[in-house]
């Protein structure tokens, strides 16, 4: 039970936000971005950019893999099951 709540509070502060949950939206349509192109799609700093994409990935709804120089990010569907779950229960 502990696990689950812990779970769930990390997860939604991290999609508490107008900007991360603008990059959840934009990676559930396109299925994975560069971290460059999601400094374009919410039009911050490189280091704000990256301290949300932290946040996302620190919350473990987002996966991110280097690909050279690059970071790719995708949506980790698994936890978003999982907390989806969470949610179903309550209803």
């Amino acid at each position: 039970m502990q696990e689950i709540t812990h779970f769930v509070e990390k997860t939604t502060n991290a999609i508490a936000d107008s900007y991360r949950l603008k990059i959840l939206l934009t990676l559930s349509q396109k299925g994975e971005m560069y971290c460059g192109e999601v400094q374009q799609l919410i039009g911050l700093s490189q280091s704000t950019c990256s301290h949300h994409v932290s946040i996302l990935i620190e919350s473990e709804l987002v996966a991110s893999k280097k690909e050279g120089k690059f970071h790719k990010i995708s949506l980790n569907r698994e936890n978003f099951k999982k907390l989806s779950a969470f949610f179903q229960e309550l209803s």
